[in-house]
């Protein structure tokens, strides 16, 4: 079985498991724990920031970012199927008290002038103050796809020209550096707050960072008490950040050449697959131009050994390549796919996976 359905199903690697099980610990919630301090450290500056806050995850991460950067009844602005919309259950609106407006586009990139015909007029009383526009880059609905530093810098000048804070989620930002060469911190600088995942390309079993300026890791770490994410003897944990960051940015251009290999497969087998959309480590498959639904696709998939997720829109599904998938997965994913779909796959019921959003 070749699965692709995120790549958060990484396992450690042996080096990670050693550097989990050497890993020097302290009390976390006392900042004593040296390994915490040390990766909170190196990503900092690794985002192009002052300082960084450890995490278990990358949603708590974005929602501390929102409830830092707002107050209860701002309004934040961020793209239709934007990770901190779609799939964090409404949070923004539960911790934080926020309106979410959404930004529709058709692969998850707006624009300057989206922000500015988005922003309610200020001093309107009838109105929720814009308070905030949220990022994802690389953006995970839009299938992968990366914001050129050009084009992200003029939505933020837009935003800064409206008085707006703006946050970057970066649960992929790595993947983002890779493809495009631009570096994370020429990213990270331009936002009031960054996140970072680990748990995904980078192959950590858990945990996150946000970073910004002391003030406001100040208050992010008082949030993340707040919301439950405080840790005793994390350093476990943070160990596996360590050791990611020093193997696993990288190789990412494996991930992305993988995604490439496959994506190219498909489309040479005569699937609906748009190679010249794939950027990173997303392969997304329009189900509905085979005259299938998303659960038959799923459902044939699974018959032929290769097993994807839903995307964000209907009927399109999405294959994840990662450190534990191989050019021979790849292979036998492309393979597998077009028995799928030729009409040689074994009858079976309809599968009835959940979305696998992040």
């Amino acid at each position: 079985m070749v699965d692709l359905r995120s790549d958060t199903l990484t396992q450690p690697t042996p080096g990670m498991r050693r550097a989990i099980a050497d890993a020097e610990v302290g009390d976390e919630q006392k900042r004593e724990d040296p390994t915490v301090i040390a990766l909170e450290e190196r990503t900092a500056e690794l985002l192009g920031h002052e300082e960084a806050v450890f995490l278990p995850t990358a949603t708590m991460a974005n929602q501390i970012a929102l409830r830092t950067l707002t107050e209860p009844g701002d309004e934040v602005l961020a793209e239709e199927m934007a990770h901190v919309f779609r799939y964090e259950l409404g949070v923004p609106a539960v911790h934080s008290g926020l309106v979410m407006k959404s930004l529709p586009t058709a692969h998850g990139i707006f624009t300057a002038e989206d922000v500015r015909e988005a922003v309610n007029p200020p001093g309107d009383l009838h109105t929720a103050p814009t308070r905030l526009v949220c990022i994802e880059n690389t953006h995970n609905g839009g299938g992968g796809r990366v914001w050129p530093l050009a084009h992200l810098q003029e939505v933020v000048a837009e935003a800064r020209a409206h008085g707006l804070s703006v946050h970057l989620d970066g649960a992929r930002l790595m993947n983002a550096a890779v493809a495009s060469g631009t570096s994370a911190a020429e990213f990270g600088r331009e936002f009031d707050t960054v996140t970072l995942c680990l748990s995904k390309g980078l192959g950590c079993p858990l945990g996150a960072v946000i970073a910004g300026s002391p003030e406001r890791m100040a208050k992010a770490r008082r949030y993340k008490h707040l919301f439950g994410g405080a840790m005793r003897q994390a350093g476990i944990v943070a160990a596996a950040g360590i050791y990611a960051l020093d193997h696993h940015i990288d190789r990412l251009a494996e991930d992305h050449a993988n995604a490439r290999r496959l994506s190219e497969g498909l489309a040479e087998a005569g699937l609906p697959v748009e190679v010249d959309q794939v950027e990173t480590n997303f392969v997304q498959l329009d189900a509905a131009r085979l005259g299938l639904n998303g659960d038959e696709a799923i459902a044939r998939l699974r018959a032929e050994g290769v097993l994807l997720s839903f995307a964000a829109r209907k009927d399109v599904l999405r294959a994840l390549t990662h450190l534990d998938i191989s050019t021979e997965d790849v292979d036998e994913a492309i393979a597998g796919s077009v028995r799928a779909f030729s009409g040689s796959q074994r009858p079976v019921e309809l599968a009835g996976d959940a979305p696998t959003p992040y």
